[in-house]
């Protein structure tokens, strides 16, 4: 973790909405505070040394990059949270991570091995991926971007080397770090993903041997071993080896995509790309029994293992490795490496022949089952990455998975996977092609089950998530639950995801995991459109809407003395509103916009806002790895402004301001 130090003469005591506390350092990019906002939220605040003053281009494309990097999935990295271009320096503001970096657990603690290199791997590639996605390149990727956090390794400062280039104000030279620079960055040319994932083979070299692979006493030296020498991996363990030195090719063109680089290291090496599904696997492999940052590392060590000779697998175009074409995968071997106990019938040995016995399963399930594949002649055994499927063996307890019809381009699972039992709801999504979503009923524009099937904001919300999760449409199920029926249906297995306006208020104890939130929403009034009502105030001595046992009555009761009008639903109010009777209905925004959205004359919601519900998807409680992917699904739902063009479409009709921002995420417990 970074020693914090103490402000100096000059220093900002605040910069945004960030009460700063202290300097974590100081760079070329800018200086570096500790701060924190009103909610508690800690943050690394980058004061960036540039100077935008009337540079109206430059400020577009700072907005522009900044944009991009916010659309990060949180997979490894640490996420940004504001920025600001309005004065003279602009600065980021991103996750606080407690943890040191890369450069100074190698320097102090020695190379990294087994357990602590293959997690850094696979988390670093985890992250890259996820960035790459957002349509960043990080262009400047090294070890001492890399901080060895508790929960595994994290990828900071993406995107903020393009967003200073951006500005032209440092186009006359490359960006970057010399020792760990793609020769196309040095010459000038295109700078794309490929040169990050040229970073990437510098940064695992370094980790596992402490030195950078094109090291030297000056730039100039550097540089040339860079443009034209192949550098020295021999105290690299195989497989990662050859995954390195493919990487390190001096074209672009034959370096592997991070994508790529991470489904090979999780043994999907036949996947079509990396899903949200792959990143959450990813994420959760990197931080798993991290222990320590340096030597062995973790408590549970496992090696790299490659077939006679250590010939692992190749990309088309990678220098040595198996022939390119070639079916082969990798991964790391442990002692529990086919999902039994160490001697049992289950358990594949570290080399030899799998038991014959197992079942043959698609490639979504190659990394939640031990098997062995040829490679070179030779075999490679691959260790059981993801959680157990269960199959004929004991499990967790969870609910039963289901084959989904056959889809173009679906897994299409074993019959034995049907009967499967799963960790995560993210394995049973991309083996089953299957999910169930608990949400409300009978509430217009929120979810509503009709003849032409659900409809609703949620509805579409929960749709979108299980996209991203691999799950098609023709696999997704909605089914009505009560308010109070909403962690059991979790607990039983009847649903894999509860949206249901579930607010994850402060000191709620409901047995489940949160994730999200998907959207803010706040205890409000309904009023005609029309009607001498701007503020809450001006409903003094008016009648009001009680409908049943609805707790937002007596909040508002709290705010303005109203006179109630009792009616048992709130499409009983809605009546008595329209009619005249009552001059205002309390509820939640979504839900008072949702009721106004269908009727024929305009209503609007006055913008009282008496509380914040942080709605959230709830998933069984413990599972992070769900948790994780339905994060970055909602990430993704604001970046690509889904929700945005949702709200409008349920609510378009009613004089409503929604929360169009994407809430602070949750930490996933």
């Amino acid at each position: 973790m970074p020693e914090l130090g103490p402000l100096g003469r000059g220093d900002p005591e605040q910069i945004g909405p960030f009460r700063l506390t202290g300097r974590l350092g100081e760079g070329g990019q800018g200086v570096v505070y500790l701060g924190q906002d009103d909610t508690g939220e800690r943050a690394a605040v980058k004061l960036l040394h540039v100077k935008f003053s009337g540079d109206h281009t430059a400020r577009s494309r700072f907005a522009r990059e900044l944009k991009a990097a916010q659309r990060v999935a949180s997979f490894c990295t640490a996420r940004v949270i504001a920025a600001d271009l309005d004065g003279d320096t602009p600065y980021i503001a991103s996750e606080y991570i407690e943890g040191r970096p890369l450069r100074e657990a190698v320097e102090t603690g020695g190379p990294l091995k087994a357990g602590a290199l293959e997690r850094l791997a696979v988390g670093t590639a985890t992250a890259l991926t996820a960035i790459h996605r957002a349509g960043i390149v990080h262009r400047d990727f090294k070890p001492d971007n890399v901080l060895m956090a508790v929960d595994g390794p994290r990828v900071v400062d993406f995107g903020i080397a393009r967003i200073l280039d951006s500005t032209g104000t440092i186009t006359s030279r490359a960006v970057g770090t010399p020792a760990y620079m793609a020769p196309e960055q040095i010459s000038g040319g295109e700078v794309g993903p490929a040169a990050d994932v040229f970073a990437w083979g510098s940064t695992m070299a370094f980790a596992a041997t402490g030195s950078a692979p094109f090291g030297g006493t000056s730039i100039a030296v550097v540089l040339n071993r860079v443009l034209n020498h192949e550098p020295d991996l021999s105290a690299m363990p195989d497989p990662l080896r050859a995954v390195v030195r493919a990487c390190l090719a001096k074209d672009p063109r034959s370096r592997p995509t991070a994508d790529r680089v991470l489904l090979r290291l999780l043994g999907h090496a036949d996947a079509d790309g990396a899903s949200t599904a792959v990143l959450s696997e990813g994420a959760e492999l990197a931080g798993r029994e991290t222990g320590g940052t340096g030597g062995t590392g973790g408590t549970r060590d496992t090696a790299w293992a490659a077939g006679p000779g250590g010939t692992p697998t190749a990309w088309p175009g990678a220098q040595g490795g198996v022939p390119a074409g070639q079916n082969a995968r990798f991964a790391m071997v442990g002692p529990d490496a086919a999902g039994g106990p160490p001697g049992s019938p289950e358990a594949a040995p570290t080399s030899g022949m799998a038991p014959s016995r197992r079942p043959r399963r698609g490639r979504w399930a190659a990394a939640a089952a031990a098997v062995l594949v040829l490679a070179g002649g030779g075999a490679l055994a691959v260790r059981q990455w993801g959680p157990s499927l269960g199959f004929g063996g004991p499990g967790p307890s969870s609910h039963m998975g289901t084959a989904p019809p056959k889809t173009a381009g679906a897994p299409s699972p074993s019959p034995s996977a049907t009967l499967a039992t799963f960790r995560s709801i993210v394995d049973k999504a991309a083996t089953t092609g299957r999910l169930t979503i608990a949400v409300r009923d009978l509430v217009p524009g929120i979810a509503l089950h009709g003849q032409g099937g659900w409809h609703g904001f949620e509805v579409e919300v929960g749709s979108y998530i299980a996209r991203q999760l691999g799950v098609p449409a023709s696999g997704v199920s909605f089914r009505a639950v009560p308010l109070s029926e909403r962690a059991s249906v979790l607990a039983s297995g009847e649903a894999d995801l509860v949206i249901a306006s579930y607010s994850m208020s402060a000191g709620r104890k409901d047995a489940v995991t949160f994730a999200g939130p998907y959207y803010t929403g706040h205890v409000d009034v309904l009023v005609r459109a029309g009607d001498p009502f701007a503020k809450l105030s001006d409903l003094e001595g008016h009648k009001m809407c009680a409908p049943g046992a609805s707790v937002t009555t007596g909040l508002v009761q709290d705010a303005v003395r109203v006179q109630l009008e009792s009616a048992p639903t709130y499409a009983a109010c809605m009546d008595l509103l329209r009619q005249g009777k009552v001059d205002a209905v309390p509820g939640d925004d979504l839900l008072l916009a949702g009721f106004a959205d269908r009727e024929s004359i305009r209503y609007k919601v006055l913008g009282a806002r008496l509380t914040d519900e942080r709605y959230a998807v709830a998933v069984k409680k413990g599972d992070v790895r769900a948790c994780q992917a339905v994060r970055a699904a909602i990430s993704q739902m604001y970046a690509d402004r889904t929700a945005q063009a949702l709200l409008r479409k349920y609510f378009a009709k009613v004089d409503f301001t929604p929360e169009t921002t994407r809430p602070a995420p949750a930490p996933c417990d």
